[in-house]
């Protein structure tokens, strides 16, 4: 397996689990702040590798009046104070290629939304800036169709390639894990990431807006450990129940320390790491 690395993060290859965590959105500069603050402390208590992730712009909200993010440049401007004050590299999601040229002068990992994971153009413009590329696999594909999505990453020269799952579509406003999909990815040799918290989500479970169910977070990410992947993203809050994004399929900050020790646990005894 490739492996790929995020300033000083080391993704796939046989190193530890890595840690992809942050609200879904950034609220406002004082909360992207804290959140930074606080999971670099449980990050640190649980000794393992953290990406920042908070998102400047929700471009795909079921609603008009959803909220979006403060935009990229406010955005951009508050990931940067996030990465240069607390050390921590951030990763952030794009939806058009004309955000490219300010986006990959601040993020560390550029994400490819799921929805938009089959957009040629987007996909090249984001690989040519050499970046690590985290794409979300499509709620609507296979894991085997993600083979010709790395091949258009790979064609501009960048095998900074991270493949991430977060639920196939199952009915109307509904998603499951086939845990499965781990392990075919993992056939392409690029870094695998589990997303915990879209797998939970319901897309426009609430009408105007999508829901979750959070409850199942934990047991989805502990299997996903189990079976085997090279990091777990989970987006958290504080108050999971006022953010203004994605509340609904959000871990309450107060208990990913403990979900990731354990995590890190069966992460060791699948992969026979020793116990430091």
């Amino acid at each position: 397996m490739k492996e790929v690395i995020v300033d000083s993060v080391k993704i796939g290859a046989g190193n530890p689990l890595v840690l992809i965590a942050g609200p879904c959105v950034i609220e406002n500069e004082t909360s992207a702040l804290e959140h930074a603050r606080l999971i670099k402390k449980v990050a640190g208590k649980a000794g393992i590798p953290l990406i920042y992730k908070s998102s400047y712009d929700k471009a795909n909200r079921t609603s008009i009046d959803s909220f979006r993010g403060p935009g990229l440049k406010k955005g951009l401007k508050i990931l940067k104070r996030v990465k240069e004050e607390l050390k921590i590299p951030v990763l952030s999601d794009i939806h058009t290629q004309g955000e490219i040229k300010e986006a990959e002068k601040v993020l560390d990992v550029i994400q490819i939304p799921a929805l938009l994971c089959r957009q040629t153009d987007l996909l090249l413009a984001a690989g040519r800036t050499g970046k690590p590329i985290n794409i979300k696999k499509g709620q609507f594909l296979s894991p085997e169709d993600m083979e010709p999505i790395i091949k258009k990453i790979a064609s501009t020269g960048n095998e900074n390639i991270l493949l991430t799952e977060r639920g196939s579509c199952f009915g109307y406003r509904n998603l499951i894990s086939d845990f499965r999909s781990l392990v075919i990815m993992g056939k392409f040799s690029y870094p695998v990431i589990y997303d915990a918290t879209h797998s939970v989500q319901l897309p426009g479970g609430k009408g105007s807006v999508s829901g979750g169910k959070r409850e199942f977070i934990k047991p989805l990410a502990l299997a996903a450990s189990a079976v085997g992947c090279d990091g777990i993203f989970i987006e958290v809050h504080q108050h999971p129940e006022e953010a203004l994004c994605d509340g609904p399929n959000s871990l309450p900050l107060a208990e990913l320390l403990e979900l990731i020790q354990t995590i890190k646990e069966i992460d060791r005894i699948t992969h026979g790491y020793k116990k430091s």
